[in-house]
């Protein structure tokens, strides 16, 4: 494969420190299709303006981060405005000091299109909004800039976008301040321009300040933060995007709050907004949470323990262990296969070579012997992940690169590998593995 170094360089390293590169995916995206489908699924239910939300549920290193931002980067293929954003003891969904609102910040912030993958493009969408109107009335009218009745017609089409907003929860303050930028805009005036993406970030910190800067008597709250991604979706669709997809990573960190009303303040965001998504309150929304089996499932701790949530997402007596329901609101990840995982280290050591400029030299069977070392520890089947394996092959491939006259079956049966062989009795994937022997 030939992958850009800049690429190449973000996926190893990235991969080597345990976290998920935000570019890349493609170049080592393995197995998931029924889960990606599934997602795909909703993607296409939300461009017709419908909503969606679903839990990925898998243990630490499963690959719940990878699938998010694997549909990351395929919903914004198809035109949809993504923003994301990992929950911690500061960022929470409800809270009494500014920990909901800090969420609401961290997911504006993130907020990405096709063309601004990397965050930040809030401005980039308003800009891009009032040029695509100023466009249209052009073509329909056939005016000049500078005629007056052009501007009257782009006002107009401007406020028919505002016009639809209207009728949500705080939809005239959010339509106001949208009249506002664009003034702003064609006026030339910068600072006003500035000041209302600030109140859209959530930046402003009490409704004084935002009347006294911007004359609106409203500001965003650690109570309404929702509200107005609400209000977002539906206008991103008016403004010539397909939606508008939440990202929410480690719920666990709800499951850690140590007092439980918090946590029960929580848990009822989340029934609000999983309501919201399923009775047709919200349109062109979706919404993908992810967190470990135990901050789901516990019942004394966990989502689960929210019996209103419990109810709506247990699995029935169907969807077990034998036929999985992809669109169940619950995604539980299945571990990687062992070809899969084959397949995965097979393009890492394409893409580490490249990066590093040597030749290949790991053969199928030192690949093979790789993955049956690893899941060849006692307690692999239910306790190794993705993540440990992928981050012991990235050492391997350095350790001999930058070794070149070590061979890696060498250092696979050195001592320094002998902690992850299965004892000398047990081979238990070389099954798995009968079709791959040379």
């Amino acid at each position: 494969m030939k992958i850009p170094k800049r690429i190449a360089s973000a996926v190893i390293n990235s991969l080597k420190g345990g976290v998920v590169p935000r570019i890349g995916l493609p170049y080592i995206t393995v197995g998931r299709e029924t889960e990606i489908s599934a997602l795909l699924h909703d993607v296409d239910i939300i461009a017709d303006g419908g909503a969606s939300f679903r839990f990925i549920v898998g243990r630490y290193g499963s690959g719940k981060s990878f699938l998010l931002q694997t549909i990351r980067n395929y919903v914004m293929d198809r035109n949809f405005v993504v923003v994301d954003a990992d929950l911690s003891p500061e960022r929470r969904l409800q809270g009494t000091k500014g920990q909901g609102l800090a969420t609401y910040k961290e997911l504006i912030r993130n907020m990405s299109t096709k063309t601004r993958p990397e965050g930040g493009a809030l401005t980039l969408i308003l800009d891009r909004w009032i040029s695509s109107v100023q466009s249209e009335a052009a073509a329909e009218s056939g005016l000049d800039s500078a005629d007056p009745a052009f501007h009257a017609l782009v006002e107009k089409k401007i406020h028919e976008v505002i016009q639809s907003l209207q009728e949500m929860v705080h939809g005239f303050d959010f339509a106001r301040l949208l009249t506002l930028y664009y003034r702003s805009y064609t006026d030339g005036d910068d600072e006003t321009r500035a000041k209302v993406v600030q109140w859209f970030r959530g930046e402003y910190a009490n409704k004084t300040e935002a009347r006294a800067e911007l004359g609106v008597n409203i500001v965003i709250t650690d109570d309404d933060w929702y509200e107005y991604l609400k209000l977002f979706a539906m206008f991103l669709k008016r403004a010539g995007y397909s939606g508008l997809l939440i990202l929410i990573d480690e719920l666990v960190n709800i499951y850690k709050i140590p007092n439980s009303i918090t946590r029960q303040y929580n848990y009822e965001k989340i029934l609000t907004m999983y309501n919201d998504t399923l009775q047709g309150k919200a349109r062109y929304l979706g919404i993908i949470m992810s967190g470990t089996p135990q901050c789901i499932e516990d019942t004394r701790r966990g989502v689960y323990s929210y019996e209103a949530l419990r109810s709506r997402l247990a699995e029935g007596r169907f969807g077990r262990e034998t036929y999985k329901d992809m669109l169940a609101p619950v995604i539980r990840l299945a571990p990687l296969t062992n070809e899969e995982m084959l397949v995965l280290i097979e393009k890492l050591a394409d893409i580490h070579a490249g990066l590093f400029g040597y030749k290949q030299t790991l053969t199928q069977e030192d690949l093979i012997d790789f993955i049956k070392i690893e899941f060849g520890r006692i307690g692999a089947d239910v306790n190794i992940t993705p993540r440990e394996v992928i981050r012991d092959f990235i050492e391997l491939l350095d350790i001999v690169c930058q070794n070149p006259g070590l061979k890696a079956a060498d250092l696979m049966h050195s001592d320094q590998f002998e902690y992850a062989k299965a004892p000398l009795d047990e081979e238990p994937v070389a099954e798995s593995f009968a079709e791959f022997e040379l």
